[in-house]
């Protein structure tokens, strides 16, 4: 799953991944952005999983942009 991150403009991180609409965090550092938002779409996907809906395939659980 792709993340994208960018800084707002009052210095605080936003990730989001895109596969799964709405799903997106905050950090005070690039590096918390992204660990907040690879924790919160596993837990998603779990969810979903347990309750029997579809979840995007995954080639690569994870891709950053360096």
């Amino acid at each position: 799953m792709n993340i994208e991150i960018e800084r707002e403009e009052d210095g605080r991180w936003i990730a989001e991944i895109p596969d799964i609409p709405g799903l997106m965090t905050y950090g005070e550092s690039y590096e918390e952005a992204i660990s907040k938002v690879k924790a919160l779409a596993l837990r998603v996907l779990a969810d979903r999983l347990e309750h029997g809906e579809t979840i995007p395939e995954l080639r690569e659980v994870f891709v950053v942009p360096t």
